[in-house]
């Protein structure tokens, strides 16, 4: 990957990390004649994860990479997000995606999955050399003002350099790439809350198979489950994404996963579905606290700069991250395509995509912070927390919606 003269129209382009932004960056920036590779620390991508949501705006720039009927195909178009209270009853129920009244679905689909996918594309249309793994990125330095030369390490310990014309971390939360521009950064901020995760089996239908469900105790706890395969739902059984958030200081240091996410939701009870299948059903159950980083005043300097997670990672509240991702990824191709040098296109592409997600982070804040304080107060009938969760969620849409316009 020799640096070319800075005068070319398609300068070659490193990408750290392939993960959903990374890879996503790869495919639009091809799709605009742009020679691009992809450097990724794991020895083997694999899909791991659990699931996510992609929002309207972020598919619609998945399909106009032409991969619609793909996504279609693994995940699962959400219809509606169901609010309830710690006994299931229903607070409110919102329309999303189609449903919404948007041109594109909102997808609840595996992370694995999605990655895989994008991997098979950007494997299809770049070429198989296109994604190197096992290639650590160890050591950024420029190389004039034309280059930035990289410096990738595998599990063997083996060393290369290289030179790339432009250099995009796309290398999530803990990114070497952030590190190396802002290496004073504070560390990631801690929100005060502890999240069990995991990916239940169930053999039946959860709901209508395109619910998601939003769940409050009014004490601060809270749940959020839905189903994320489309290969699952048609065999009329549920691979259902669920993610538990408690108070940190809740957690006792005694217990092991499954023990403390039972212990969680100990006073919950729906009568239409078993609380104590999201334990017994899934393979592995992860317990973390949430975190994000305070947003920056710039992502990059000179040919390098930051896409998703590793610019802007932000609390999961809100379903945004990997779509925030997505939508970089075509900012930054159109950015390339418009620009006249490599510097420039990526000063265009920071000023157009840092405001809103900056707004995006400190909305997710804002939510879960409001979220945690929606109890159901006594003497409240059933519309009160109902009505605070529908401010609650109209105010961050909004947000959102200013954010996202294109």
């Amino acid at each position: 990957m020799a640096s070319k003269d800075l005068t070319t129209a398609h300068p070659t382009i490193s990408i750290a990390g392939a993960g959903i932004g990374g890879l996503t960056a790869a495919l639009a920036l091809h799709e605009q004649g742009h020679q691009t590779a992809l450097f990724e620390s794991a020895p083997e991508i694999i899909p791991l994860g659990v699931g996510i949501n992609v929002q309207p705006t972020a598919i619609a720039e998945l399909s106009r990479l032409g991969l619609a009927d793909q996504i279609a195909s693994i995940g699962v178009a959400t219809q509606a997000h169901r609010y309830v209270d710690h006994r299931g009853q229903t607070l409110w129920t919102e329309p999303r995606g189609i449903a919404a009244g948007h041109d594109y679905p909102q997808y609840s689909v595996h992370r694995g999955h999605l990655q895989m996918m994008l991997l098979d594309a950007v494997t299809e249309r770049l070429g198989p050399d296109a994604v190197h793994a096992d290639a650590r990125l160890s050591g950024i330095s420029e190389a004039g003002e034309t280059a930035i030369q990289l410096t990738v390490v595998n599990s063997a310990s083996q060393t290369r350099t290289l030179d790339t014309d432009v250099l995009v971390g796309a290398d999530g939360l803990h990114s070497t790439v952030r590190r190396w521009l802002h290496p004073d950064e504070a560390p990631v901020s801690v929100a005060g809350t502890t999240m069990w995760r995991g990916l239940a089996d169930l053999p039946y239908a959860f709901l209508d198979g395109t619910t998601m469900i939003i769940a409050n105790d009014g004490t601060g706890t809270r749940l959020v489950a839905y189903p994320c395969s489309e290969q699952a739902n048609s065999k009329a059984r549920t691979l259902l994404n669920w993610v538990c958030l408690t108070p940190a200081d809740r957690r006792s240091p005694s217990e092991d996963e499954r023990t403390g996410l039972v212990n969680a939701l100990a006073e919950w009870e729906f009568d239409w579905f078993d609380l104590t299948e999201l334990a017994a059903r899934s393979g592995e159950v992860t317990v973390y606290p949430m975190v994000d980083r305070d947003p920056l005043s710039r992502w990059g300097s000179g040919r390098v700069t930051l896409l998703g997670d590793a610019a802007h990672p932000m609390y999961p509240i809100g379903a945004n991250g990997a779509s925030q991702a997505i939508i970089d990824a075509g900012a930054l191709a159109e950015c390339f395509t418009r620009a006249s040098d490599p510097t420039s296109a990526l000063r265009s592409y920071e000023a157009m995509r840092i405001t809103p997600t900056t707004s995006i982070v400190q909305a997710n804040r804002a939510m879960n912070d409001s979220e945690k304080k929606t109890a159901a107060r006594t003497g409240d009938s059933i519309a009160a927390p109902a009505g605070r969760l529908r401010q609650i969620t109209t105010d961050y849409r909004a947000v959102v919606d200013r954010s996202t316009a294109r």
